[in-house]
């Protein structure tokens, strides 16, 4: 009996969003220090003092800003993403006896990634404004009340097309997360199961791997994503951005290259256990009730 392709989907989407309920506050953290360091160079934010001062300003509640966004972005992009590449190497691995090659996961890893923030982007576009809303100028603050109050006046608004607004960056940004977590926990598990064994502690080892490379290679793409997704209007009519890669210059030419790992910290301890916790909850449910046998 085959692994079922609807069991990918569901099981990921679930690893995803019992993930992001654990890392919702860092993820707030991350999103703050970007849009604070925007545009400076030289010290950076620290989050242990934003942590600070918007549990006291505005409570702890606060941290968990867009979680019903950040769900629904789980339900559609996860579920999509962790459905797609474990089909896809369902299928491939029928046809390789001795493994998936490296290269071909990499490819899948791609495609799922690509094809999932596109599915995603809606929810995505709303989780960053419903969390840096509060830094804008109060003129200029949107006050959403929640992710569909959010879509909804997106569409009502801007239109229906502004809500993939920003989806290149969040696409290079998921392409590049999936390339760093997906391929690299199975090859390192096949890898460290050749020559040592289905030991203890294989697959938090492989998804501490994973997910400290999936936030090297994401993290520059995360950046310019968060910058420009929450962009407001200037006063003159004109915007901050005229496209993903005017912020990419952009910010290189403001902050310099370190400007991209504005937050790689908190980046790192918000990415990194999501995708450790995903990859890790995924093998276990798929142990469970998603066995090829």
């Amino acid at each position: 009996k085959k692994p079922s392709i609807a069991k990918n989907f569901a099981i990921g989407g679930s690893a995803g969003m019992f993930s992001t309920c654990c890392i919702q506050p860092m993820d707030y953290l991350k999103v703050q220090c970007q849009i604070q360091g925007e545009g400076k160079k030289g010290a950076k934010p620290n989050p242990l003092h934003i942590a600070k001062q918007t549990i006291k300003e505005y409570g702890f509640k606060r941290l968990y800003a867009g979680l019903d966004s950040a769900l629904l972005r789980q339900a559609t992009y996860t579920t999509a993403r962790m459905g797609i590449y474990r089909t896809l190497m369902d299928k491939a691995g029928s046809s390789h006896s001795e493994g998936v090659p490296l290269w071909l996961k990499c490819i899948f890893s791609l495609t799922a990634g690509g094809i999932g923030a596109t599915i995603g982007n809606p929810c995505d576009l709303a989780l960053v404004r419903m969390q840096a809303d509060h830094t804008l100028p109060e003129a200029q603050r949107r006050n959403y009340t929640g992710v569909f109050n959010a879509i909804s006046r997106i569409i009502k608004e801007e239109g229906v097309i502004s809500l993939w607004k920003g989806c290149t960056p969040t696409v290079y940004r998921a392409m590049a997360l999936n390339l760093g977590m997906l391929a690299p926990y199975d090859q390192t598990k096949e890898l460290l199961s050749k020559y040592f064994g289905d030991f203890n502690g294989i697959r938090p080892t492989c998804s501490f791997i994973a997910a400290f490379i999936a936030c090297v290679l994401s993290m520059p793409f995360d950046n310019v994503k968060t910058k420009y997704q929450r962009m407001a209007q200037l006063p003159d009519g004109s915007w901050p951005y005229k496209s993903f890669f005017d912020c990419f210059g952009k910010t290189f030419k403001q902050e310099g290259f370190r400007g991209y790992y504005v937050g790689f910290g908190t980046y790192v301890f918000r990415a990194g256990p999501h995708a450790l916790l995903t990859l890790l909850i995924t093998d276990f449910l798929n142990s469970i009730f998603n066995k090829p046998s």
